[in-house]
């Protein structure tokens, strides 16, 4: 059997305080690894850590804080010494039609969920490349795939994502460091609560999808296991897309 294990490997998994990357978090430290969370909000992701399992530690922080970035990965380096495993999560997903998005609007989307993977990739990578060995995962969206409307920094941010993935991945594979991406599709979380709770918009997700419901966030927490552990050692540059089946039906 191939080796999903994650023991004593250190992840971080930012956005983890809540919705799919508190799932992602669990699946990882159920799997043997020591986790970091983090979240914007202190005192919510200090209430989170408190339950947590495996904890390797807490990091607050926006990720499009530049410096705030850098500071953070260099505490990761003097705290445990390496990274193994990042999975990069947070971001925002604002919803406004295209008239109405501002300049700062489409920046503000792009920066959260676009350059600050890249600037967090970039900084792992600084403590993997050494060590020849790292696992960076990227949660994207089927948006990164299809479209819909008043989302278009989004669905650019999510596509541009997963050029990323490819790029990242040609340049790290010959360092032992591999780069993938998640693609959810619906899940209920705070981001998707105003969709989830609109009956007719839920229902035909529901029915849109072949398996016939949005997703449980655990469900999340498998695919997130198998692209960070040996089991995955030689699967680089791809797209794994857990949809229910959505984006492979019409």
């Amino acid at each position: 059997m191939p080796d999903f294990s994650l023991t004593n490997r250190i992840a971080l998994v930012t956005g983890s305080s809540r919705g799919l990357g508190h799932a992602i978090a669990q699946g990882l430290a159920e799997a043997g690894a020591k986790v970091i969370l983090h979240g914007r909000d202190p005192a919510r992701l200090e209430a989170t850590a408190a339950a947590f399992p495996n904890l390797a530690g807490t990091l607050a922080f926006d990720v499009s804080d530049r410096s705030a970035t850098k500071a953070a990965f260099e505490t990761i380096a003097q705290d445990h010494g390496r990274l193994d495993i990042l999975v990069n999560n947070a971001g925002i997903i604002p919803r406004k039609p295209l008239l109405e998005t501002t300049d700062e609007d489409w920046a503000g989307v792009i920066d959260s969920n676009l350059s600050a993977y890249f600037r967090l990739s970039r900084e792992a990578a600084r403590l993997m490349v050494p060590a020849q060995s790292g696992r960076i995962i990227m949660v994207s969206s089927i948006m990164g795939l299809v479209g819909r409307p008043t989302i278009p920094g989004y669905i650019t941010a999510k596509a541009g994502l997963h050029g990323m993935v490819r790029a990242l991945s040609a340049e790290l594979a010959p360092q032992g460091v591999t780069v993938n991406a998640i693609a959810p599709g619906f899940f209920p979380t705070d981001a998707t609560d105003t969709l989830h709770k609109d009956p007719k918009f839920a229902d035909w997700i529901a029915t849109r999808a072949p398996m016939g419901r949005w997703g449980d966030p655990k469900e999340l927490a498998g695919p997130a296991v198998f692209l960070a552990s040996d089991a995955a050692s030689y699967v680089t540059g791809h797209i794994l897309v857990v949809d229910g089946g959505l984006t492979a039906a019409l």
